[in-house]
């Protein structure tokens, strides 16, 4: 890969970890939301405020995965794979489609009337998206010719 490429897919590795600890919607983080939950579906009658609420442990919420997404992005920078760069990425894009599915599904009437406030503040979710856009861009440059 080339050498803007490798610093690139660095600073989006930084971003999308720093982005995990930031708030996605509203004042919900990434440590706020279990994975079970992302899985089943959040319960009927919760609001965004009760999600926020939740105590969960770092081992059980959005925030594993989304760490070692940033984990995996670090590792396709210092060694040039662009397998693990794709696989990141592609777990990265994937998990926060399920947020956004499940948060639609559960919470649709709030978001489409609240939206402003919902999304002014969300630092996190702009850190961890656009890390992974970046990323992705980063991935779609062409590999460096060899010498003649």
């Amino acid at each position: 890969m080339r050498t803007f490429v490798h610093l690139l897919l660095l600073v989006c590795a930084v971003a999308v970890a720093v982005g995990t600890f930031g708030p996605l919607i509203g004042t919900v983080e990434a440590r706020h939301v279990p994975l079970t939950e992302l899985r089943d579906g959040f319960p009927a009658g919760r609001s965004l405020d009760q999600i926020q609420a939740q105590s969960v442990t770092l081992q059980t919420s959005l925030a594993v995965v989304l760490l070692a997404v940033a984990a995996v992005l670090l590792l396709t920078t210092l060694f040039g794979s662009r397998l693990l760069g794709w696989l990141g990425v592609l777990v990265g894009l994937a998990s926060l489609g399920v947020l956004a599915w499940r948060l639609d599904s559960s919470f649709d009437s709030q978001i489409r009337t609240d939206y402003h406030t919902l999304f002014s503040g969300t630092w996190g979710l702009y850190a961890v998206g656009g890390g992974l856009v970046v990323a992705l861009l980063c991935l779609l440059v062409p590999r460096e010719r060899r010498g003649f």
